[in-house]
């Protein structure tokens, strides 16, 4: 078993002091964030005190974690610092008091017999599974994020819809060339497939384009909102089945559209199509 305490320090001092030894002095973590607005490196000492202006214990920086891409992190923009437990006992004042702390076990069994463990050590404690504080904490975001996929789904569907009328109007607008082709010999079948082919060229080819327009558009977007909450986190998505899903769609539509498109066509007299008969 593990335990990995950690504490918020928004208004906490933290302050560089002159060099000391290395051996007197114990190590702390900090995050990113906080090493970059405090211009702190690896190595450094500071001071940590729960109020500003307070005496407290020099220590050394031993290592800057990365942010984690949580969305429950974002909206709190803490700094975070990792330290021993007995430091932290000493920063907050509270003793042998907590109010929460992580155990690491080997998972299945254990896991049940520890959660059954802390619960009845005493009243008032209560242990979660990480997966249920997780999916608890992330219910808003798991809204939001199928609200998001609808907004996509709605949107590829309209696409498609909208490639379906544009095809179905240049398709009529080649009533000339369905002409001359049928004129000059061209069978039927040949003028459809040739005009379905060519329909589903042209949905393939705006797929494509839509999928790389869709991916410039996530990548400004992730790289301007990482870089204000400073997250790795990713704000906007272009999966795989999202392009699969459109490029299905599209091409599907673009074959009917042109073959209901193009038998209409073809079913008419040449001579009806000039405008002659």
């Amino acid at each position: 078993m593990r335990l990995q305490p950690f504490v918020s320090l928004a208004l906490a001092a933290i302050t560089a002091v002159s060099a000391l030894p290395a051996q007197q002095t114990r190590t702390i973590a900090i995050d990113a964030r906080l090493a970059a607005d405090a211009g702190l490196h690896v190595g450094d000492l500071v001071v940590l005190s729960a109020q500003p202006g307070e005496p407290g214990d020099t220590v050394r920086v031993a290592a800057i974690t990365k942010p984690n891409a949580d969305p429950s992190e974002i909206a709190h923009q803490e700094y975070r610092v990792r330290m021993h437990l007995d430091q932290l006992q000493t920063l907050t004042g509270y003793g042998d008091r907590v109010h929460r702390f992580a155990v690491q076990t080997n998972g299945g069994a254990y896991t049940d017999r520890a959660v059954a463990a802390i619960d009845a050590a005493a009243f008032g404690f209560v242990a979660h599974r990480s997966r249920d504080v997780a999916v608890e904490t992330s219910a808003t975001f798991a809204v939001v994020s199928r609200f998001h996929r609808a907004i996509g789904v709605i949107t590829v569907v309209a696409s498609a819809i909208f490639l379906l009328c544009i095809l179905l109007l240049k398709v009529d607008e080649r009533r000339k060339d369905v002409a001359a082709l049928r004129l000059s010999g061209i069978s039927r079948a040949t003028v459809v497939k040739s005009i379905v082919i060519e329909a589903s060229v042209i949905a393939l080819f705006g797929t494509i384009f839509g999928a790389l327009l869709g991916w410039l558009a996530t990548a400004i977007v992730n790289a301007h909102y990482q870089g204000v909450y400073r997250t790795p986190l990713r704000f906007a998505l272009v999966t795989p089945q999202t392009i699969g899903f459109a490029l299905v769609l599209s091409v599907v539509l673009g074959v009917v559209a042109g073959a209901l498109a193009a038998l209409r066509l073809a079913r008419a007299h040449p001579l009806a199509l000039l405008g002659r008969r």
